[in-house]
């Protein structure tokens, strides 16, 4: 009697959420000390002090990393005391106002093809979904100690070794043997970053305000780059509050 083989079960798609953002208006929303107005902070329900985030970014300065979709980030977070290191894959999601959700599905199917599926408990999936375009992130978080409090970030040369030493099979091989971590070695920072954090609530749901000070195109002085979001593993929730969202932001001139 003949055995007949029977292939595996293939291994399903990760499961994943929404983050919805919104750029808002510096101009509607920053008082002329660039602090949220009163208003903003009331109408979500923000207390008026924000939570510091610092942020920097490594890559080659081709950009190999962000080319080849993946990004590497060092953020430190205030009053905590570790460094939190995430490496983050991003697919595309075409705009499909037929079924969007066929598309998402489709990002899904290729992040499988490269190995992000059910079976990585590490990794977290999300669909970004800005005003008009989603796209889905593969994320993978680690905590380094930085033995204290502050929130300054390592240079170059530690960053670098700290994003080596703590880089993911996945983010190094992705493109040959070691690419990730011989592409890190020939970094440099993009940042850093000092960000606030605001956090209120937009319809029962936790909202957040981030105001991004960045150094203009010229080099000649800061722009600021505001952004509201909020999350939830529900599509539904996530389409009708979006359009809810922008829709009252644009009614009062933020967005």
């Amino acid at each position: 009697m003949v055995a007949i083989s029977v292939p595996p079960e293939p291994v399903p798609n990760m499961k994943h959420d929404y983050e919805v953002r919104l750029l808002l208006d510096p101009t509607a929303v920053l008082s002329p000390n660039n602090e949220l107005k009163e208003i903003v902070l009331s109408t979500f329900k923000m207390p008026p002090t924000a939570t510091k985030l610092n942020v920097q970014f490594l890559d080659k300065s081709s950009l190999d990393l962000y080319a080849a979709g993946w990004s590497a980030r060092i953020r430190k977070i205030e009053n905590k005391n570790d460094f939190e290191l995430t490496y983050k894959k991003r697919y595309a999601i075409p705009e499909n106002d037929i079924d969007a959700a066929l598309e998402v599905e489709a990002a899904l199917n290729m992040a499988n093809k490269d190995g992000f599926n059910a079976d990585n408990k590490k990794y977290e999936a999300q669909v970004e979904w800005g005003y008009k375009k989603q796209t889905l992130s593969i994320s993978r978080k680690k905590d380094v100690d930085s033995e204290n409090s502050g929130m300054d970030l390592p240079g170059t040369e530690s960053s670098r070794q700290m994003l080596i030493d703590k880089a993911p099979e996945k983010f190094d091989n992705c493109n040959g043997n070691s690419w990730g971590t011989n592409t890190l070695k020939a970094s440099r920072i993009f940042g850093p970053i000092l960000t606030q954090r605001f956090i209120g609530s937009w319809n029962g749901i936790p909202l957040y305000i981030e105001v991004w000070p960045l150094l203009n195109s010229t080099l000649t002085g800061i722009e600021y780059f505001i952004e509201a979001s909020f999350k939830t593993k529900s599509r539904n929730t996530a389409s009708v509050e979006k359009e809810n969202l922008a829709e009252f932001l644009q009614s009062k001139g933020g967005s």
